[in-house]
């Protein structure tokens, strides 16, 4: 019997401009009350919006841990960091956080995006210590070789791999956890990797409504130019292979180190869809026993 061929994987790389397909990064960026979106992007938004009410809730979650969990880089001692699929820079972008706290320090963006692209540049213009690489994050040998990456960031210490969000929209086919081990590999020991996803299995314990509609969402997202991939806490953990967890764990997004902000959409119910973690990547001293 001969066994069917696979269908090819789509195409990866950078993304040029194209305001008719509505993209998830610029969604998000509506979602957050920005302005770098077009009208397929606002449209298909608001088509979200009416089977999940919550959305723009759960986009402020999760923008909220991103914060907290820069923050929580910076108490350990992390002056640089690489973002995997930043996204359109909006309010309290990654750059802005850590140079408040350490003026010199370093913070390389990432993303496939022409138009997350082009308004980080202006908005980065004039930072020695920011930029941002037009790079598809699937394609991880091209993002840890490139030179503006190898000139700004020092991988002989430790720094902040964020992974916030990005995982979301990276299905099977591409293999999240092979390309995690393929981040973290290319880290030095003592470096700090926070990853947030959205999850299904949580709300469909505890309302069965919300879970409904989250589901009519990743519907909606198959008209966008990435679609939602939900996953679960125990995927979520597999990916931490090779890293010390740190507390509490892998939480939903509220419940990890929560500082007070954001109570009304605490209470909302994206507050069971939205998981994180962060894992502290092993050196010598700290390898797993055999």
């Amino acid at each position: 019997m001969t066994r069917a061929t696979p269908p090819p994987l789509p195409p990866i790389g950078p993304r040029s401009y194209d305001s008719e397909m509505p993209n998830a990064s610029r969604m998000y960026d509506y979602y957050l009350g920005g302005a770098m979106n077009f009208t397929a992007d606002r449209e298909l938004a608001e088509r979200a919006k009416t089977v999940l009410a919550c959305t723009p809730s759960l986009a402020r979650l999760n923008r909220s841990w991103l914060r907290r969990v820069v923050n929580v880089c910076l108490d350990e001692g992390i002056d640089q960091f690489l973002d995997l699929g930043s996204g359109i820079p909006t309010v309290g972008n990654v750059h802005e956080i850590v140079q408040h706290r350490s003026p010199d320090g370093r913070v390389m963006y990432v993303d496939y995006d022409a138009t997350a692209v082009t308004h980080a540049r202006k908005l980065l213009k004039g930072n020695e210590n920011a930029g941002i690489l037009h790079a598809d994050i699937r394609d991880p040998d091209t993002v840890l070789q490139a030179p503006e990456v190898r000139s700004l960031l020092d991988f002989t210490r430790p720094m902040g791999l964020l992974m916030v969000g990005i995982l979301l929209y990276v299905g099977e086919e591409y293999d999240p956890a092979g390309l995690v081990a393929t981040y973290r590999d290319a880290c030095a020991p003592g470096s700090l990797l926070p990853i947030s996803v959205i999850t299904t299995q949580i709300v469909a314990e505890h309302d069965p409504v919300t879970h409904k509609q989250i589901l009519d969402l990743i519907a909606v997202y198959d008209d966008a130019s990435e679609q939602i991939h939900p996953w679960t806490p125990d995927d979520l953990r597999s990916w931490f292979a090779g890293m010390d967890l740190l507390e509490p764990g892998i939480t939903i997004l509220p419940a990890w180190r929560p500082d007070g902000s954001l109570e009304s959409d605490n209470d909302s119910e994206a507050r069971l869809l939205g998981i994180g973690g962060m894992g502290r990547v092993r050196g010598p001293a700290n390898e797993a026993p055999a």
